[in-house]
Parts: C-alpha cells; structure tokens; sequence
C-alpha cells in the first residue's frame, strides 16, 4: 500500500465497543476487550505507513456516567492486556488526561509503560487519552499566566501537536470532546465500521480518503 501524502499525526475516537460485542450477543466487556487488542494491531499499521504520532480516545471525563461495572472493566482490563503483551512495546507511549481519578493499578500501569518506553526514539509516539476532556484541557490553558499566543497556547495544551487528520469509529458523527484546540484544522473521517472491526484495510482507507483533501489552512 502506497500514499503520496501521509499525515504526519492521527488521531483516532474508538467508538463502537459495546455496541460491537451486543450485535454478536456477547457482553459490552467483551468489546472493549477485542478494541484494545485491536489498538496494538492498528498501532503496527499506522507506524508501518509513516505516521509519526497517534492520538487515541480511550476513556472520557465524560464516561464515568457510565455504569459502574463497566467502568471498572475499562480502567483494570488495560493491565491484563498490556501485561500478556507488553514485550510488544517498541516505541514511545504517553498519556494525557487527568490521573488524580485513576484506580492505583490503572496509575501503576501508566508509570511502568511510559518508563519502559523512554528507551525508545520518538519517531513515532503513541498518545493515549484515558479521563481527557478538551474542555477541562482548555479550563486549565486558561489559568496558565504563560500563555500569550497560539505557540505558547499549544504548548500549555495535553497533547501540544496539532491533528492531521482525526478518525471516528463506530458511526457517530461528532468528535465528542476530544482534541478541540489541536483539530482546529484537522480533516475528519468518520466510518460505521466499529473499533474491533477497524482493519488495516479501513485504516487505508482513511488514509487515502485524507489524500485527497485540499488542506487551505484559511488560504485559496
């Protein structure tokens, strides 16, 4: 697969989970449990096309109205996952988002990846957004006296690269919070397909759809 024009950073909202798992009868867990191995697959592919940083919305301000029992799931899975696959790691991980809400084990995982990842160049750089709001995110950009244009504005900011093009799956059609600032010149592409569904062959498709746009940036 061959792209004249690769965005330099992605971002991705992985939306669909559940509502993948209940069409198959299976329980909404079981859908976040197949998103987050899909996470390392997509992961692998987006690298392999030239991507350099990819952003991935993975648990919001937002989703802690959700019920308990899957919340619970969505903050302690991500360890079983990351620990039967953590010799996988071979590039930088960050996460963004507030950590003063995270169950301890969640927090523990953070440290130990990011730690085991800095041995890595940031030639690509995996974001991971867990309890992230662009709202909250500005709120706090607002009270930083540093701030006086849109470079120090950007640099004050979670995640400070600006989005190329940005993702949803799932077959909403809104970014729901998520990077606000970063996409203000971002392209959108957003695709029923669900997140444990999104396949190399999807991704390549949002990608040679991003190809084709004529980015202006407010110019002709």
């Amino acid at each position: 697969m061959k792209l004249s024009i690769v965005p330099s950073h992605v971002a991705i909202i992985l939306d669909g989970n559940g509502r993948w798992a209940s069409k198959r009868g299976l329980p909404r867990s079981q859908g976040h449990y197949q998103g987050g191995q899909n996470l390392f697959t997509i992961t692998k592919e987006i690298r392999k096309l030239g991507v350099q940083k990819l952003t991935v919305f993975a648990f919001s301000t937002e989703n802690w109205k959700r019920p308990k029992e899957e919340v619970d799931y969505l903050l302690t899975k991500p360890i079983e996952i990351f620990e039967t696959r953590k010799e996988e790691l071979d590039h930088q991980v960050k996460f963004i988002g507030r950590r003063d809400r995270l169950p301890q084990g969640m927090l523990d995982l953070i440290t130990d990846i990011e730690k085991r990842s800095e041995q890595f160049d940031d030639t690509f750089v995996l974001y991971v957004a867990i309890d992230y709001g662009g709202l909250e995110e500005l709120i706090h950009v607002a009270q930083n006296n540093e701030v006086k244009d849109i470079e120090s504005l950007k640099q004050a900011l979670m995640q400070p690269h600006d989005v190329d093009l940005l993702i949803r799956t799932g077959g909403e059609i809104r970014i729901s919070n998520f990077l606000l600032a970063q996409s203000a010149y971002a392209e959108f592409y957003f695709t029923k397909t669900s997140w444990p569904a999104f396949s190399k062959k999807e991704l390549f498709k949002a990608l040679k759809v991003f190809e084709k746009r004529k980015r202006r940036f407010g110019g002709l």
